[in-house]
């Protein structure tokens, strides 16, 4: 269930549909994502533009992505040249050899870099930053103050 910061947070900024899409909803099946999960009710209820900026960086809006990019394929590239598992999946474009990664079996969140952070991460030794994708969103948008 999304966090009451987040949806309060989405409808001041305008952000907030009631109505879910059937190609969004789609979309996120497409990558074998819960659709109680609060990553995808983030998805398929909040909205602005194809991006979302904060903290001088963006993630995605993962169903538009989805529908009219070529997710699924930088999905199968990822996977195969980081060598990360298939449950994690990017959450931006890697900018700077740096992204998020939403982990769709538990639901936590984790940021590597190109380098030691990766390297840690694929040896067990870096754990998720953030242990559900509720607590990215509010870390993302300051709301965890």
């Amino acid at each position: 269930m999304l966090s009451k910061k987040i949806k309060l947070m989405s409808q001041s900024r305008g952000w907030w549909y009631d109505d879910i899409t059937q190609e969004y909803s789609d979309a996120l099946l497409s990558l074998g994502i819960d659709l109680s999960s609060d990553f995808a009710q983030f998805y398929l209820h909040v909205e602005d533009g194809v991006t979302f900026h904060s903290r001088n960086y963006e993630i995605y809006q993962i169903c538009w992505f989805v529908i009219n990019s070529s997710y699924q394929l930088d999905l199968k590239r990822t996977h195969e040249i980081l060598k990360i598992p298939s449950e994690y999946i990017p959450l931006d474009g890697f900018q700077s050899e740096g992204g998020y990664f939403y982990n769709k079996k538990t639901g936590e969140v984790l940021f590597i870099n190109v380098g030691d952070t990766l390297t840690k991460f694929l040896q067990g030794e870096l754990k998720p930053q953030w242990g559900d994708f509720n607590s990215l969103i509010e870390w993302f948008f300051d709301l965890d103050k």
